[in-house]
């Protein structure tokens, strides 16, 4: 690759980036995507990999059988991993990650969501495998963002086994492009395990087919201004007793529950 010059003239304003988080903002700021090392060890990312296939056989139990959930086109989705192995939390409280989503929304972040995914070996068709927004039939776009997705790769992202394609600073435009700019500027992301990809939810993206032998594992988080609601309540499915770390409780939804009554709602204004 042939070097870029760094010589410029009529310049007075440069963005200052001088670490990989810094990288990650300024990308996923211009671009509307980054990928972050989740900076784990190789015996921690063994661990998660562990938990994440006993996340997936507990929620098939739950749910009473791998059968019922492809009824339900369900069976590629592991719905709140963490509530079904407590280890897969740790990958939402990733302070890198953190760091990164809170320079792009704000200090105050609320977990929409944390699902596990998996793309399934030699599959024909794959249910993510359609181009959308984590904002999904929202034609709008923001000033800054309102939600940021953080993938996190169980296992290495590869173009045979179906890395994520983004469609870059598409966050930046209302409407779907058209199909000249789709196959012109498609982006296939590879990384390896232990990376998030990390994308503002108003990036148009896609998984692709998995032609490899093996399932693509993957655990998505989808972070929150606290005004967006969660696509499961977190609290509620939780209880209060889940855990008493302020920090995690704010994470996961508690300040911001929706009163059910007037003696709620004034009982939350004296607070």
């Amino acid at each position: 690759m042939t070097a870029i010059t760094e010589r410029s003239y009529g310049i007075h304003r440069r963005v200052a980036a001088e670490n990989d988080l810094d990288d990650a903002c300024e990308t996923l700021a211009t671009l509307g995507y980054g990928v972050l090392n989740g900076g784990y060890t190789s015996a921690e990312l063994d661990e998660l990999s562990a938990a994440f296939d006993a996340a997936r056989l507990h929620s098939e139990e739950a749910a009473g059988g791998r059968e019922i959930l492809r009824e339900l086109d369900e069976h590629n989705t592991i719905r709140v991993a963490f509530h079904h192995d407590r280890n897969l939390l740790a990958l939402a409280t990733n302070q890198r990650v953190l760091t990164v989503v809170r320079r792009a929304i704000s200090d105050y972040l609320v977990l929409s969501q944390q699902n596990g995914i998996i793309n399934p070996a030699n599959a024909a068709e794959y249910n993510q495998g359609a181009w959308h927004r984590d904002l999904p039939y929202q034609h709008v776009v923001f000033s800054r963002p309102m939600a940021i997705n953080a993938l996190f790769c169980v296992d290495d992202f590869t173009l045979e086994n179906g890395a994520t394609i983004v469609l870059p600073a598409t966050h930046r435009q209302e409407d779907f492009p058209s199909s000249r700019f789709v196959q012109s500027a498609a982006l296939q992301i590879t990384a390896p395990r232990g990376s998030y990809i990390l994308l503002d939810c108003m990036t148009y993206h896609t998984g692709a087919t998995n032609r490899t032998p093996m399932d693509r594992r993957a655990v998505n988080h989808v972070y929150t201004s606290p005004i967006i609601r969660q696509q499961i309540d977190l609290p509620a499915l939780l209880g209060e007793s889940f855990t008493d770390d302020p920090h995690v409780r704010k994470l996961l939804g508690y300040g911001v529950k929706t009163p059910r009554s007037l003696d709620e709602y004034y009982a939350s204004r004296r607070r």
